[in-house]
């Protein structure tokens, strides 16, 4: 039976390669990706299989502060129930930088891996902040032509670092998380990623609208890399691992051992206590523990809307406001957040499988797990 299902499998993928006209590498890179995987979409255990590299834990460690009301107050019958719907992993809530509430479901703990996927393009834009106050670059206007070949003509000459952060590069690219054939789930297998992303064209005048796409940060990522003449991944490792004392090590997907190209747009594997520790950087201001890890100037300015028509999002971050409180936040696929009420001192922090049907620009549970977590701390304990 299952090599029956295997084989429609096949036939169908080649089938419909043909339909798209999808070219022979990628197929063969998606029919081997499939088989390895057992299923056609992403998953939070997607570290398990694709190649990745290891950022090892910061070298001075910092366990969180443990709240003296810690886990006295049990979930809501809401939340348990949308954690069983939705398939949550990791649930924890941060009041006034010291774990109030924290729960693990389906096998995880403290310490399992979960991947941040779109989170992690926040974090990203951290980078682009620190590498602006180190002065690889000059400001968030620093044109991608000053640093990489094949975008000094038409649009693509006018598009800047802070274009790309915040999702306005006009650049062609669907972000379709269901069609295996498109662009973004070529950008999850392809061994060719950074080929793929210069492959793309910038169609419209940059810096005019917000476009999510994954591409964006991807192409930050390359020019990142190449200002500073480091990988990614090193520079995140020394410019917020260490310095915000990550307690468990890093997993980031790479496109396979030909290129180990980091797949910065997503997949930066970690834990929910350390997912956490971005939100407090940003809630802070840049402030870690006394020191300022991050230019606070900039903090303000990723959380704040660069366009009118778009003030969900600013520089790497999701914005909004529920039920009168404001929040800025991580978000990845399948319901991976990092929320933060800056008015509350609280960070919300849930990883999981599934996520629902999207709402006003944000999944519709996102607003459930931000309401129901401030109820349970409005509870007398």
């Amino acid at each position: 039976m299952k090599n029956r299902k295997s084989f429609i499998l096949f036939f169908c993928i080649i089938f419909f390669a043909f339909v798209f006209k999808s070219d022979v590498t990628y197929i063969s890179e998606l029919v081997s990706t499939i088989a390895k995987i057992k299923r056609t979409k992403a998953d939070i255990t997607d570290y398990l299989y694709f190649e990745k590299i290891e950022i090892k834990k910061s070298k001075t460690p910092q366990p969180w502060r443990i709240h003296s009301n810690y886990n006295k107050v049990e979930p809501t019958n809401t939340l348990k129930n949308l954690h069983a719907e939705l398939g949550t992993v990791a649930f924890m809530i941060i009041k006034n930088d010291s774990i109030w509430h924290e729960k693990y479901y389906s096998g995880y703990n403290m310490n399992s891996y979960s991947n941040s996927f779109s989170m992690a393009k926040s974090i990203v834009s951290a980078v682009m902040g620190k590498a602006i106050e180190k002065e690889f670059f000059k400001s968030i206007d620093d044109k991608v032509s000053d640093y990489l070949d094949g975008y000094d003509s038409g649009f693509s000459s006018e598009l800047t670092i802070g274009d790309l952060s915040s999702m306005s590069s006009g650049m062609d690219w669907n972000e379709s998380y269901t069609n295996i054939f498109g662009v973004t789930a070529r950008s999850y297998i392809t061994s060719e990623l950074n080929e793929l992303i210069k492959s793309r064209e910038i169609l419209e005048q940059p810096g005019k609208s917000f476009k999510y796409y994954s591409s964006n940060t991807q192409l930050l990522s390359m020019t990142i890399e190449k200002a500073t003449n480091k990988k990614i991944s090193t520079l995140v490792k020394d410019w917020f691992l260490d310095p915000l004392g990550f307690e468990n090590n890093v997993y980031w997907q790479t496109d396979g051992d030909k290129n180990n190209t980091i797949k910065a747009y997503c997949c930066f594997n970690s834990n929910a206590r350390d997912f956490a520790r971005f939100g407090k950087l940003y809630k802070d201001f840049g402030k870690w523990n006394g020191n300022q890890i991050l230019d606070s100037a900039f903090v303000a300015k990723s959380i704040t809307p660069r366009f009118e028509k778009s003030p969900e999002y600013g520089y790497g971050f999701w914005l909004g406001e529920i039920e009168g409180n404001k929040f800025f936040a991580m978000r990845g696929i399948l319901g991976q957040y990092v929320i933060v009420i800056p008015e509350k001192n609280t960070i919300i922090t849930r990883l999981g499988k599934r996520n629902n049907e999207k709402d006003n620009n944000r999944p519709k549970d996102f607003d459930i797990y931000f309401k129901e977590a401030l109820k349970m701390l409005e509870t007398k304990v």
